[in-house]
């Protein structure tokens, strides 16, 4: 079993021109260290004196978001202000604010953001704070280590989006398959698409992928092959290891899938914005789907662990973190609303009420789990996850037009299966830039 925290936290560094503004701010600005004294010195539970505060959020997270500061605002003098921000604007949303001021009280951040924005000092340190909360223990591990520097803990868990395999229970009872049980290994997993893909029925596939997005690719095949017992990455971040056997296997079972017919056409130019929206739909068999849809799929789904070649299961270990930022003046305020967010009042009757997962394994078997095996399936599998690092994750794997890109699209979609080397060799020359 792959322990949460074997890569710790997957980093995109920023593209140039951000970085250097984020520099320029930070530098200019500088933190607010007073503010985050007063955090500490407000005791365990911060201050709640009716002041305004201010929170970011890019809109993947929305509906989590809302749930969390709609409870908090009618259970406390403090109110919360939020904002929703389009996934695409908010790094550089964040970039211009850093530079000159201007961010709020509290922002999340895509958990392979925070560690760079920890490192460019774009949160307080909370570390008496996050020390003084008695289930500290408890606290999801990798979001904690990805906002951790220099022993410093700098977020909490804002919340924790996890990668599933997802099955329409109906079209498997159509296709003849058992409703009921998940593909145990990659190759049932193709197997059970093909059988979808062979009822012919009018826009119905069997599988789909984002095969023009790597954020999305990242999100959903490597735990295929973390799962199969492979690696995606050096200990150290600096080379990859995806021309391994274990990925090699990845690839030829899409390779195969997308020759059969068996994915939804449109997956080969999805670049992210609609890569799910066939499966809530109803109109795919199964996929790899982000846990956090659970709530908003609007049929019997079944869950699982991602497999992989031969068994196992895993899952990536994504969402955001949140903490209190440089610029904020209400830092004893702004840790009320964060400690009262890690309760179990904020992670039981708000989050895990609508489906959400818990970021504390003490709460996992909660009663609304409990309800519902797949939330104690999420639960589950989320000790069996993982999150990589490496310096410039986001040129090599997320960018448009990434090396991974290529090579996934290379391998699976062109069948230039001779390129396998050079194109890892290309993850690994900009991993090490």
């Amino acid at each position: 079993m792959r322990g949460i925290l074997g890569r710790r936290t997957a980093l995109r560094s920023l593209a140039g021109v951000l970085v250097a503004t984020l520099t320029f701010g930070v530098a200019a600005c500088g933190g607010d260290d007073s503010a985050g004294t007063d955090a500490a010195e407000a005791g365990p539970n911060g201050v709640d004196d009716g002041s305004e505060l201010t929170l970011w959020t890019r809109a993947p997270l929305e509906k989590q978001a809302k749930l969390l500061v709609d409870a908090y605002n009618a259970s406390h003098k403090n109110q919360v202000k939020l904002t929703v921000v389009p996934n695409d604007d908010y790094v550089a949303k964040v970039g211009a604010a850093a530079g000159s001021s201007g961010l709020p009280d509290l922002f999340a951040a895509d958990i392979v953001y925070v560690p760079n924005w920890v490192n460019q000092g774009l949160f307080q340190d909370l570390s008496k704070n996050i020390d003084g909360l008695g289930f500290k223990d408890s606290i999801n591990k990798g979001h904690l280590s990805a906002g951790t520097v220099d022993g410093k803990a700098h977020v909490l868990p804002f919340v924790l989006d996890l990668s599933m395999l997802f099955w329409n229970k109906q079209l498997f009872k159509e296709a003849g398959l058992d409703p009921e049980k998940a593909p145990a290994t990659l190759e049932e997993y193709a197997a059970a698409a093909k059988k979808v893909q062979a009822l012919k029925k009018d826009g119905v596939y069997g599988t789909a992928a984002g095969l023009n997005c790597g954020g999305c690719l990242v999100f959903t095949w490597f735990p295929s092959i973390w799962a199969g017992g492979g690696e995606v990455l050096s200990a150290d971040g600096k080379s990859s290891e995806l021309a391994g056997d274990t990925a090699q296997k990845v690839y030829s079972t899409w390779q195969d899938l997308w020759k059969s017919g068996a994915v939804l056409p449109s997956s080969s130019g999805e670049t992210g914005p609609t890569w799910t929206a066939a499966f809530t739909e109803g109109k795919v068999g199964l996929m790899f789907y982000p846990a956090t849809l659970l709530s908003s799929t609007p049929f019997d789904a079944g869950v699982a662990g991602i497999p992989g070649p031969g068994g196992g299961a895993s899952t990536f270990v994504g969402g955001d973190g949140i903490g209190v930022s440089k610029d904020s003046k209400k830092a004893a305020q702004a840790w009320n609303f964060l400690s009262w967010m890690m309760s179990e009042e904020a992670q039981v009757e708000v989050l895990a009420k609508n489906k959400d997962v818990v970021s504390r394994s003490d709460l996992a078997g909660n009663k609304y789990a409990a309800a519902d095996p797949r939330l104690v399936t999420i639960n589950e599998v989320a000790g069996k996850g993982d999150t990589p690092v490496a310096m410039n994750f986001q040129q090599a794997f997320n960018a448009p037009n990434s090396p991974w890109l290529t090579l996934v699209r290379n391998q699976v979609l062109e069948g230039k299966t001779g390129d396998l080397q050079k194109d890892n060799e290309e993850i690994t020359a900009v991993l090490g830039q």
